[in-house]
């Protein structure tokens, strides 16, 4: 994501890229989740806007539903933790990140479970995405504004990675969905 990062500035926005420990590296439920909510805590004072794609998003939207950012902008993400488990998605990503969670864990882990969060969020996804299916982006979608969240879903004809790529026709979109969210 430093690319994506780096292009972002370039436009004007201040960024910061978080890494977290990953499953099999001392990560996965609450380790990922502590880190990223630790770094916002430490960033920000809540105002900041989480960008994250894939299980990235996943965070971003996480964040948002703990109150620790102003807004969210998902890009191919992982909506619905609960679906992506029950579809192994990325080979049972979703279940390696839980271990061996209790129910009340997936309640908090999962960000569709969470609904509303009171953040304005931006969901970007492509049609095309063969990771990620598009179906995530829109029961999300449709759940956050029946909880009367501010959530918007931009489609766009693409697969999982143009959303972060800045060479991309799916990159002025992604400036558009930040722009929005940070006003």
């Amino acid at each position: 994501m430093t690319g994506f990062c780096d292009a972002l500035a370039d436009v004007g926005f201040a960024t910061w890229n978080l890494e977290y420990r990953r499953v099999g590296a001392g990560g996965g439920y609450p380790a990922t989740l502590d880190d990223v909510a630790a770094a916002c805590r430490a960033l920000t004072r809540g105002g900041a806007v989480a960008v994250g794609h894939s299980a990235g998003g996943h965070l971003a939207l996480w964040l948002a539903s703990e109150g620790l950012i102003g807004g969210a902008v998902a890009l191919g993400a992982v909506c619905d933790l609960g679906a992506a488990a029950r579809d192994r998605l990325g080979n049972g990503a979703a279940l390696d990140l839980m271990g061996a969670a209790h129910d009340e864990d997936w309640l908090r882990a999962d960000p569709i479970r969470r609904l509303p969060t009171g953040r304005p969020t931006v969901l970007v996804h492509g049609t095309r995405d063969d990771t990620v299916p598009v179906e995530q982006a829109r029961t999300y979608a449709a759940a956050a504004q029946a909880a009367g969240d501010r959530c918007e879903l931009v489609e766009l004809d693409c697969g999982h990675f143009e959303p972060i790529d800045p060479r991309s026709s799916a990159w002025p979109h992604v400036v558009a969905a930040l722009s929005s969210v940070a006003r």
